[in-house]
């Protein structure tokens, strides 16, 4: 599902957080909730601006309602101008939060997928795990990372990256696995 931000905004700059408040709400709205994990595109196209401000107020509590309420709805950012990923990077990094982006065709073809902003400690290692596997599970990841920690701890550090928006959960109760919100997802180096 593509949410055009360009129709929550009277122009191209997104600013404030009276107007991200509002976009929040709206998006609400326009989400429609299904059994099956969605990705839901914020596309950012034709978008100059975004500040801090409307992106905490309305893309960061679209992401931390639909994780936290509606399980299946997975949002990602699209088609960021180099103003708002410059903007929206330096917000995430400097509250230890990450949001995953990346371009998005008419044709909905996805390219340039990547992690903005910042993965802590665990969580990382994690993340890389996984990004190397592509889809697992807690025992499978601990048995890769070689590292002696609980399947527990393993199990905390992936459902943080699915709060976040990173990781799709799969399955339910003891038989959970995680992949990446999309193929091709890159983080640092």
């Amino acid at each position: 599902m593509r949410l055009t931000m360009i129709s929550y905004a009277q122009n191209d700059v997104l600013a404030g957080s009276l107007d991200g408040q509002k976009a929040f709400a709206d998006l609400l709205q326009d989400t429609k909730i299904s059994a099956e994990p969605e990705v839901y595109f914020l596309d950012f196209a034709s978008i100059d601006v975004a500040t801090t401000s409307f992106l905490r107020d309305s893309v960061v509590a679209y992401r931390n309602h639909a994780r936290s309420t509606w399980h299946s709805i997975y949002p990602v950012c699209a088609n960021l101008s180099p103003h708002v990923y410059e903007e929206f990077h330096s917000f995430l990094t400097s509250r230890g939060d990450a949001f995953v982006i990346c371009s998005l065709d008419s044709e909905e073809r996805i390219d340039n997928v990547e992690i903005i902003g910042k993965v802590d400690g665990k969580q990382a290692v994690a993340l890389r795990g996984v990004l190397d596997l592509g889809e697992v599970d807690a025992q499978s990841l601990r048995a890769h990372m070689r590292e002696n920690v609980a399947p527990t701890a393993w199990n905390n550090r992936l459902g943080a990256l699915v709060a976040k928006g990173i990781l799709i959960e799969i399955g339910s109760g003891r038989n959970k696995r995680y992949r990446p919100v999309l193929e091709g997802l890159c983080y640092g180096t």
